[in-house]
C-alpha cells in the first residue's frame, strides 16, 4: 500500500513540475515532466490532458489528439478530453489546414536535403502562416536563415520561437549562434572599417575609405529587382513540380486516420487558460516553488531585454548590462547559461568603465547614494576591478552615508582580497575607524 502512495506522490509531483514550467512557458521542461509522471502513472487523467495541451501549444497537433484519445479511452465520463473532442467538430477545415502545413514541412525537409534552401524558405513562410504555433517550422526557418547568413531575419524568427517554447534547447542554441556570428561581425567590421598608423609616439585610427563599398550601395537598389526577378523565376519552374512526397504521404495517411474519428479540431484558448487553473496544486513547498517560478520568468525575460537590446544600435553596454544584472543565472538552463555568458563577456568591461567612472564621480562631488548605485553595479560585474579600486570607493561611498556596517564589509574585503595593492592600508584604517564607530 505504501509503494503504492509512493508511486502516486511521485506522478503527483512531476505533474505539478510539468505544469509549473507550463505557465511560464518552458514547453520542452514541461513535456519532459509530464511524461515521467505518466511513467510512474499512465492512468494520471490530468497530466495526460495537460500534456496534449502543451503538445498543442508548440503546434505538435498529432501528438496533442493521441494524449486526449488515450486520455478519453481510460477515463470516458467527466473527463475535460471530451471537451476538446466536442469543440473540434466545429470545424472540419481546421484540421485540413494543419494537415497541409505539415506536408509542406516535410516537403521543406527535402528541399534542404537537396540544397534547395530558397524553396524551403518559401514554403516555410507559407506553413507559419497557415500554422502559427508550429515551432519545429520556425526552427527550420531560422536554421536556413542562418545558414544562409540572413542574421536580422533569423533574429526575427527566432524571438517568435521562443514564445511559443522560451526554454527549448534548440532555439536557445540557434540565439546562442546568432550571437556569436553577431560578435565575430562586428569584429571584422572594426578591423575592416579602420587603418592605424603611427606619427610619433602616438598611434593614429583612422576609417578606411572604400570604393567598392561605396560602388556596392549604388547597386543595392539594382541587386532588389534583380532578386525579385530571379526569384520569380526560381517559383515559376521550380516549385510548382512535386518533390519528395512519400514522407509527406506517410504523414497524410496518418492524420487522416485520426480525421476518422476526429473530424475537426478548433482549440481555444480560454479553455487552456482555465484548464491550467482547475488543475492547480499546492505542495509542502508552495511558496518556494512560487517564488523559484518567479525568479526563472524575470531572468529569462531579463535575457530576451538583455539580447534585444544587444542587437538594437539604440543601447550601449551600459544599458545591457544593467538588464543582464537583474538575470540570476543559476535559475537558466545550459543553453540559456551560454548567451548569458556571450552577452555578459561582451558588455561587461565596457559598462564596468562607464559606471565606475560615474561612480568616482559622484563620489568626489559627495553624492553618495549616487555612487554606492554606479559602484555596486561595477563590483557585482567585476569585483577586482582595477586591482581592488572599486571595491574601496564603494566602502568610502558607503562610509560617507553613514551605512558603516556595509562599509566595514567591503573595507574588510579589500583588505582579504587584496592586501598587496596600495588601497589596502588605508582600508585597514578605514576598517578600524568604522568598526570602533560602530561600536
Amino acid at each position: 500500500m505504501d509503494y503504492m502512495k509512493k508511486i502516486v506522490y511521485h506522478s503527483n509531483y512531476w505533474y505539478n513540475d510539468g505544469l509549473r514550467k507550463a505557465k511560464m512557458r518552458d514547453m520542452s521542461g514541461a513535456v519532459a515532466s509530464l511524461r515521467r509522471s505518466l511513467q510512474f502513472n499512465r492512468e494520471n487523467i490530468a497530466a495526460r490532458n495537460l500534456l496534449g495541451l502543451v503538445y498543442y501549444g508548440i503546434g505538435e497537433v498529432p501528438e496533442a489528439l493521441v494524449e486526449w484519445i488515450i486520455s478519453k479511452n481510460l477515463k470516458a465520463r467527466d473527463n475535460i478530453a471530451d471537451y476538446y473532442i466536442k469543440n473540434v467538430q466545429a470545424s472540419a477545415k481546421e484540421l485540413e489546414t494543419i494537415n497541409l502545413a505539415i506536408r509542406k514541412y516535410n516537403q521543406c525537409l527535402a528541399y534542404c536535403q537537396q540544397n534547395g534552401e530558397d524553396l524551403a524558405v518559401i514554403q516555410l513562410k507559407q506553413v507559419i502562416s497557415a500554422h502559427p504555433s508550429f515551432l519545429k517550422a520556425y526552427q527550420l526557418l531560422a536554421l536556413i536563415y542562418l545558414h544562409t547568413e540572413q542574421y536580422p531575419h533569423a533574429r526575427q524568427v527566432l524571438r517568435t520561437a521562443r514564445k511559443l517554447d522560451a526554454t527549448n534547447d534548440i532555439t536557445l542554441r540557434y540565439m546562442h549562434e546568432l550571437v556569436q556570428q553577431k560578435g565575430r561581425r562586428r569584429r571584422e567590421k572594426k578591423k575592416d572599417d579602420a587603418v592605424e598608423y603611427s606619427l610619433g609616439n602616438e598611434t593614429i585610427i583612422q576609417p578606411k575609405h572604400s570604393r567598392i563599398r561605396e560602388m556596392a550601395g549604388q547597386l543595392a537598389v539594382a541587386n532588389i529587382f534583380i532578386g525579385a526577378a530571379i526569384g520569380a523565376a526560381v517559383i515559376w519552374f521550380l516549385v510548382a513540380p512535386a518533390v519528395g512526397q512519400s514522407r509527406a504521404d506517410r504523414m497524410n495517411d496518418q492524420m487522416r486516420e485520426y480525421s476518422e474519428e476526429i473530424k475537426s479540431l478548433e482549440a481555444q484558448v480560454s479553455a487552456q487558460t482555465r484548464t491550467l487553473d482547475n488543475y492547480r496544486a499546492s505542495g509542502e513547498n508552495a511558496e518556494d516553488a512560487a517564488q523559484q517560478t518567479q525568479t526563472t520568468r524575470d531572468s529569462y525575460e531579463s535575457l530576451l531585454t538583455a539580447q534585444d537590446q544587444y542587437d538594437s544600435p539604440e543601447y550601449g553596454d551600459a544599458d545591457v548590462a544593467g538588464t543582464l544584472l537583474n538575470v540570476s543565472r543559476d535559475s537558466l538552463g545550459a543553453n540559456a547559461q551560454a548567451v548569458y555568458d556571450e552577452l555578459s563577456a561582451a558588455v561587461f568591461p565596457g559598462a564596468c568603465e562607464t559606471y565606475f567612472a560615474t561612480g568616482s564621480e559622484a563620489l568626489s562631488s559627495g553624492d553618495y547614494q549616487g555612487a554606492v548605485d554606479a559602484l555596486s553595479r561595477v563590483v557585482r560585474m567585476d569585483e577586482g576591478y582595477n586591482s581592488g579600486q572599486a571595491l574601496f570607493n564603494l566602502a568610502q561611498a558607503y562610509q560617507g552615508s553613514g551605512d558603516n556596517a556595509n562599509a566595514a564589509t567591503y573595507y574588510q574585503r579589500v583588505v582579504e582580497g587584496y592586501a598587496d595593492s596600495e588601497y589596502a592600508a588605508e582600508a585597514q584604517t578605514n576598517l578600524e575607524a568604522v568598526s570602533q564607530a560602530a561600536q
